[in-house]
């Protein structure tokens, strides 16, 4: 299997070959997922189950807190799967986990779950309700004191509904020529849900606020803490791979945006992006247009991956564009590509886990 270069040179994701990665993942809820229709990345009425469920089955192949993995409506499983079978195949040195507002802690032993004391955030039209400084510090605070036997950790996320509130960070943070570049767990994505939540949460934005005070209304716990990760570990020389899509992108428009605000650079040769073939190749979204949105360059990789050899209808709903990414599938998938997994190997592996 091969990896696809979306910006930048291949070189960063070559010089990681056959390297053993920490395999990081930031699980957060917001309640701006409770609301009908806007995301389909879970159960429907038990979307906050998402990160709970999503971190049972990444690190112990079954999940405690439900009787079976979250499908969406049309049956679609997590695509934590993808992540699960990486692992399986061609395992992670680490699996560990960020507490950025579980809602239900996930029922798991023996495998480091990093609590910060915040809370689920409050659904955006009604204001986050977050305190955006005291996680970022909490972040930065983090990463300058992060330390990790691999040689360089992959960074992922698992929030429903967390897209819209990326796509209204990116909106309040000024970044009007992203507006149609969010994608979105549907195919087609929902916007006449999406816009009139985001009309009413960056109602309440006005220009005298600071970037803190925007990010407290209408951001996530997931995109304010891992921006100040991001910055936190720029003091090491820790290499960072940002697993996911357009949530992902908006945690370094974030970044970007706190650098122009407080000054400092960031060298972001110690930084890349990964994501999937779906982000790379939706019609719906643009992650590269985010990306070079940037003032600063960024690597960024999509993995040669795709359920076009399944048996199984459901998976190869993924080629069709539902259930795009998630759970760092696209950095995983990446490092399969690195360590020498097949396509094949993982489909199969996939396949295995729904009883195909």
């Amino acid at each position: 299997m091969n990896f696809n270069t979306i910006l930048g040179k291949k070189d960063f994701m070559e010089f990681l070959r056959g390297k053993k990665a920490t395999f990081l993942l930031s699980c957060s809820v917001t309640k701006t997922a409770d609301i009908e229709g806007i995301s389909q990345a879970g159960i429907p009425g038990k979307m906050h189950l998402t990160p709970t469920l999503d971190a049972e089955f990444l690190a112990i192949k079954e999940v405690r807190s439900l009787d079976d993995i979250a499908t969406t409506s049309k049956g679609i499983p997590t695509p934590g799967l993808i992540t699960r079978a990486v692992h399986e195949i061609k395992p992670f040195e680490n699996i560990e986990f960020l507490n950025l507002g579980f809602e239900v802690m996930p029922k798991i032993d023996y495998f480091k779950i990093h609590n910060f004391d915040i809370k689920p955030s409050n659904r955006i039209d009604e204001s986050a309700k977050i305190d955006a400084m005291a996680i970022f510090q909490k972040g930065l605070e983090f990463g300058q004191n992060y330390k990790s036997s691999s040689k360089y950790t992959i960074l992922a996320e698992t929030i429903p509904a967390g897209t819209t509130t990326a796509k209204a960070t990116a909106m309040a943070l000024g970044y009007e020529e992203c507006e149609e570049y969010f994608a979105s767990s549907f195919k087609k994505t929902p916007n006449a849900i999406r816009d009139k939540v985001l009309k009413s949460a960056l109602y309440k934005i006005d220009n005298s606020m600071d970037i803190f005070q925007k990010l407290s209304i209408v951001s996530d716990n997931m995109i304010v803490f891992n921006a100040g990760f991001i910055l936190g570990l720029q003091s090491t020389n820790h290499k960072l791979v940002l697993a996911g899509g357009t949530q992902m992108a908006a945690v370094l428009l974030t970044v970007n945006s706190i650098l122009k605000t407080m000054g400092g650079e960031i060298d972001s040769s110690k930084l890349a992006l990964c994501t999937t073939k779906w982000i790379a190749e939706d019609e719906n979204s643009n992650i590269e247009a985010i990306l070079k949105s940037l003032d600063f360059k960024i690597a960024a990789y999509y993995a040669e991956f795709d359920f076009s050899t399944s048996k199984s209808e459901v998976l190869k709903l993924y080629d069709k564009g539902e259930a795009k990414e998630g759970v760092g599938a696209g950095g995983a998938l990446v490092y399969a590509a690195i360590n020498g997994a097949s396509k094949g190997e993982i489909v199969k592996k996939v396949e295995s886990f729904i009883g195909v």
